[in-house]
């Protein structure tokens, strides 16, 4: 079960290894913050960074949720368990879940260039055809296509409206311009 714990926005990475090292070991499968790769244009170059997907927010994935409600309360990081009572917190819906595990069906929880606690969203590449027309080529956005309200290509970033912990969002997710007509690779 994927569970949600609110912290100290820019804090999050400190917050992950904090958990990492305090609980005991077998109650925690996963923490991680999720990230996206954007494109920003610096100097006049198109330059590929990574941000936080969800501020302010760490990502737990665990099959002992009292447990792991009993040993996160030790963290002085923690700000929050979202869906908490005075004595457990709730998992996200399987909904919630979902949608982020299409975000990041390309990548692994643990990504590759081993950022601590990371699970990144990749690009999507889009093609821009006659009239402005857009097209999806890869990506996560192949699975939301139904969502997205905007697309800005001035700023390389697709919005996409997702119901997500229970509130409708919008989640900002980037976009890598291509020539559709160019030759594909492997």
């Amino acid at each position: 079960m994927w569970y949600v714990m609110q912290v100290a926005s820019g804090r999050e990475g400190h917050t992950v290894l904090l958990i990492e090292r305090i609980l005991s070991q077998g109650i925690l499968e996963n923490c991680f913050v999720p990230m996206r790769r954007m494109k920003k244009k610096y100097e006049g170059r198109w330059q590929e960074v990574k941000e936080k997907l969800f501020p302010g927010y760490v990502f737990l994935i665990s099959e002992q949720p009292q447990l792991l409600y009993d040993e996160l309360k030790q963290i002085p990081a923690l700000t929050k368990l979202l869906g908490s009572c005075e004595e457990y917190f709730t998992p996200l819906s399987e909904k919630d879940t979902e949608f982020l595990m299409k975000l990041q069906s390309i990548q692994n929880i643990k990504d590759e260039e081993k950022d601590i606690g990371a699970a990144t969203v990749g690009l999507s590449k889009v093609a821009v055809g006659e009239n402005q027309r857009i097209k999806i080529i890869s990506g996560p956005l192949k699975n939301l296509e139904g969502q997205i309200k905007k697309i800005n290509l001035h700023k390389r970033i697709a919005v996409v409206e997702a119901e997500f912990m229970g509130n409708k969002s919008l989640v900002h997710l980037g976009i890598e311009i291509v020539d559709e007509a160019a030759p594909k690779c492997c």
